[in-house]
C-alpha cells in the first residue's frame, strides 16, 4: 500500500503520540544527559511553528572538518560531537531540473515551493511561472513570518522563500517584492540580514540597483519599520511590533572571523532576537510562526576554497543550531528542520595520497580571503610583495614558513582581473599547509545532511529528495500552496532592462524526454521511479532509491 508524505505528517503531527525527542534521535552521547521521558504523550497542539534552516553550501565533509578541529584544538573525547551532530537524521539529494549540480536558487525553491526548477530560479517552475510558497501560504493563513540570512536578503536563498523572479540575480526586483510590492502584499513580517544597496535608489553612493527607486522608503511606506545599525537591533525588545526589517551592511554581511560585533550581529544573537521577537508576537494569535534562518557564508567560504573561514561561519551555524534548540525545548509546539541547498567546493580532508590532514593550521588564521584580497588591492603594486611576505602570509594567515613560491602565487592572482583568484590563491596556501583539497570553486552534486528535532518530525528519516524536504514544510504547517500560485498568476517576474538567458539542460528530466524514442522513453521510466515531482512513498515502511 503506497502512502503520501501528507497522510503520514499529518497521522505523527495529529493523531499519533510521539516519543521525546532526545529518544528519537539517539542515545546520549558524552556531555549530555538523557532526557526523562514523559508520563504522558500528548499529541501536537494545532498551534504550531516552524524553524527551517539552510546552511548553505555546508556539506558532510565540512561538519567533519570542524568537529575534528574542535575535538583536535579544545582536546575533547572522540565520541564528542557538535550540537548539529546531534539532530542528524538522513540525508538530502539535491539536483535541479537542469543539472545533477544545482544553485542556490533551484536549491531553496525546491524547499519554498516543493518542486524542482531550473538553476537560478527563484520562486518559479521550470515554465517561468510562480509557484506559491510555504512562507506565502503560512503568511495567508495566519501565521506570522520571518527571514534571516547572513547575506544579502535578496540573494538566492532568502529570495526563493518570498519572491518570484526567472533570474536570481535581479535582486532590484526581488527587493521590492519583499517588502510589500507584490500581489500579495506584506509576507515577511520580520527581517534580518545584509543587501542594504538593493534598496538604495542609484543616485544614492553605494547602490546596487539599476534605477531610481527608493525601497527603503517604500518598506516604510508599506507599513514597515527600518534600521540599519547594531544598537537599534540591541533596542529591539520581544514586544516590537511587526512589520519590521533591519540589514546591517550594504551586500552580504561580514564572515564570522572578520565580523566587527560592535557593528553588526551574529547568526546566532539574529535568531535569538527573532525567536523572542516571533513567540511573543504569536501569543496570542491563532497561528504561530515560520522563519527561514540561513547561515549563508559557509557557501561563500567554500567558493573561495578558504578552510579556516569556512571553519569559523559552520562554528557559529553551530551556535544557532544550539540556540535554536534551547527554544524547541521550551516550547513544545514548535519543530525545527534544517538542511543545505547543495555543498560548496567539493572539500577533502586528505590530499595527495598521503594518510593526513593537519586541522593545527586553521586555527592561527586571522582574517578571510576575502578581506586579504581587498586590502591587497589597495596597496601600490611595487609595495604588494613586502605586504604579502611581511604581513599577509605570517600574520594574516599565522605561517612561519613563508616561501617565495607563495608570495608570488598570490601576487599573480592578485594582478589578475577580479578578486577571485586571489582569494584562491590565499586559501591555498592554508589548505596545503592542513592537507586540504577542493575540486571546485563551485557546487558539487554530492548529497548533504539533513537535521531535525521537535515533535512531528520524527518521520523525517533516511535518504531524501530535495522535493520532499520542501513537501514535508508545507504538509506540518497544514497550508495548501496551489491558492498562493493561482494569487500569483500576474506576479511581475522579470526586471525591466535586466538580459538572461537559460543555461541549457545537462541531465535528462520529465521536462525534455521525447517518449517516441525507446531511449528517452527508458530516460522517462528511470525518473519517474527516481526523480518524480513528488517522489515519496511507502510500502511498509521508508523506501531509499538506489
Amino acid at each position: 500500500m503506497k502512502v503520501s508524505l501528507l497522510s503520514v505528517v499529518s497521522l505523527v503531527i495529529a493523531g499519533a503520540c510521539a516519543a521525546p525527542q532526545a529518544e528519537v534521535n539517539s542515545a546520549p552521547r558524552v556531555g549530555h544527559t538523557a532526557a526523562s521521558p514523559p508520563k504522558r504523550c500528548k499529541p501536537l497542539a494545532r498551534k504550531r511553528n516552524l524553524i527551517m534552516m539552510v546552511s548553505d553550501g555546508f556539506g558532510i565533509a565540512s561538519e567533519t572538518m570542524a568537529r575534528d578541529y574542535v575535538q583536535q584544538m579544545e582536546g575533547k573525547p572522540y565520541e564528542w560531537v557538535s550540537a548539529l551532530d546531534e539532530l542528524l537524521v538522513g540525508t538530502s539529494r539535491t539536483k535541479s531540473t537542469d543539472s545533477l549540480v544545482t544553485d542556490s536558487a533551484a536549491g531553496a525553491t525546491v524547499f519554498s515551493c516543493g518542486k524542482k526548477s531550473y538553476n537560478g530560479a527563484i520562486g518559479v517552475t521550470p515554465d517561468e511561472k510562480p509557484c506559491g510558497t510555504v512562507l506565502e501560504a503560512a503568511k495567508l493563513k495566519g501565521y506570522t513570518t520571518a527571514l534571516i540570512s547572513t547575506s544579502r536578503i535578496t540573494h538566492a536563498t532568502p529570495a526563493s522563500f518570498a519572491a518570484h523572479v526567472v533570474h536570481r540575480d535581479m535582486e532590484g526586483l526581488i527587493a521590492q517584492q519583499l517588502i510589500g510590492n507584490n500581489t500579495i502584499g506584506n509576507k515577511v513580517d520580520l527581517i534580518f540580514g545584509g543587501g542594504l544597496c538593493q534598496f538604495w535608489p542609484n543616485t544614492t553612493k553605494g547602490s546596487c540597483r539599476t534605477d531610481t527607486l527608493d525601497a527603503w522608503a517604500l518598506a516604510k511606506e508599506n507599513g514597515y519599520s527600518t534600521f540599519e545599525t547594531r544598537a537599534a537591533f540591541d533596542a529591539l525588545t520581544p514586544q516590537t511590533k511587526l512589520p519590521t526589517v533591519g540589514l546591517f551592511t550594504p551586500s552580504h554581511m561580514s564572515y564570522e572571523i572578520d565580523r566587527n560585533p560592535s557593528l553588526e550581529p551574529s547568526l546566532a544573537e539574529m535568531t535569538v532576537k527573532a525567536l523572542d521577537i516571533l513567540s511573543e508576537n504569536t501569543k496570542h494569535t491563532s497561528q504561530g510562526f515560520f522563519i527561514m534562518i540561513e547561515g549563508a557564508r559557509i557557501d561563500h567560504a567554500g567558493h573561495d576554497n578558504d578552510p579556516a573561514t569556512h571553519l569559523r561561519d559552520i562554528v557559529q551555524y553551530w551556535e544557532t543550531v544550539a540556540a535554536v534548540r534551547r527554544f524547541v525545548d521550551k516550547n513544545g509546539d514548535t519543530a525545527m528542520v534544517g538542511t543545505s541547498d547543495h555543498e560548496t567546493g567539493g572539500l577533502a580532508l586528505g590530499t595527495e595520497g598521503e594518510y593526513l590532514w593537519y586541522p593545527q593550521h586553521l586555527k592561527p588564521v586571522k582574517k578571510s580571503a576575502e578581506v586579504i584580497c581587498r586590502e591587497l588591492s589597495k596597496i601600490p603594486v611595487n609595495e604588494r610583495d613586502g605586504f604579502v611576505r611581511n604581513t599577509v602570509i605570517p600574520s594574516y594567515l599565522g605561517v612561519s614558513n613563508v616561501t617565495d613560491a607563495d608570495v608570488a602565487s598570490v601576487l599573480s592572482a592578485a594582478a589578475a582581473t577580479g578578486s577571485t583568484k586571489c582569494k584562491l590563491a590565499v586559501g591555498l596556501i592554508v589548505s596545503r599547509l592542513a592537507h586540504i583539497s577542493w575540486s571546485t570553486d563551485g557546487h558539487s552534486a554530492v548529497d548533504v545532511g539533513l537535521y531535525a528535532y521537535g515533535r512531528g518530525t520524527e518521520k523525517l528519516r533516511g535518504n531524501y529528495d530535495n522535493t520532499q524536504v520542501g513537501e514535508f514544510l508545507r504538509d506540518y504547517m497544514q497550508v495548501d500552496l496551489a491558492p498562493v500560485t493561482r494569487r500569483l498568476s500576474n506576479q511581475l517576474t522579470e526586471q525591466p532592462g535586466f538580459k538572461w538567458a537559460r543555461e541549457p539542460p545537462s541531465v535528462v528530466t520529465r521536462r525534455n524526454v521525447n517518449t517516441q524514442s525507446t531511449e528517452s522513453a527508458a530516460a522517462a521510466a528511470y525518473h519517474a521511479q527516481i526523480d518524480s515531482y513528488h517522489p515519496l512513498h511507502y510500502k511498509g515502511g521508508h523506501s531509499h532509491s538506489h
